[in-house]
């Protein structure tokens, strides 16, 4: 199954300079990123790299993050994606979760892909938990974390 790794995964792994401080919690998702990405089967979407890459302010830092990234393409998004993403940010207000558009969109394009998603960022947990429990057609893939 493809992968699909949060901006959290992403700036962990590439953005931090002390692995030592990680918590036990954000090794596992390193290293489940790092697998993922040997294993062929981590995807990239637009919105993810650009927060990636939002708030560098030293600009040979901003480069070098930009040239790590482009070994992985975005995957496209349609605009089945989109509308999938604010059918289920409707169904996540009306049971009283408020999610952030990339974390919806997220929820989207896996749920519309059969992909996992790798994440330990608490707002994305809560929309696909809610999302999950509504069922197969929401979202059916599997949320890796550690």
């Amino acid at each position: 199954m493809k992968v699909l790794a949060d901006t959290c995964a992403w700036s962990l792994a590439l953005r931090r300079r002390n692995r030592a401080a990680l918590s036990d919690a954000e090794r596992i998702l390193v290293a489940s990123l790092g697998e993922a990405i040997k294993d062929g089967r981590i995807v990239l979407i637009g919105p993810i790299r650009q927060e990636i890459l939002s708030g560098i302010k030293d600009m040979a830092q901003f480069e070098k993050l930009k040239s790590a990234l482009e070994a992985f393409p975005d995957e496209p998004l349609a605009t089945a994606h989109y509308e999938e993403a604010a059918r289920l940010f409707n169904l996540c207000r009306s049971r009283g979760v408020e999610c952030g558009p990339v974390d919806i969109l997220i929820c989207a394009a896996a749920a519309r892909e059969h992909w996992s998603i790798l994440t330990l960022d608490r707002g994305l947990l809560r929309c696909v938990e809610v999302l999950k429990s509504d069922g197969p057609d929401s979202l059916s893939t599997s949320v890796q974390k550690p």
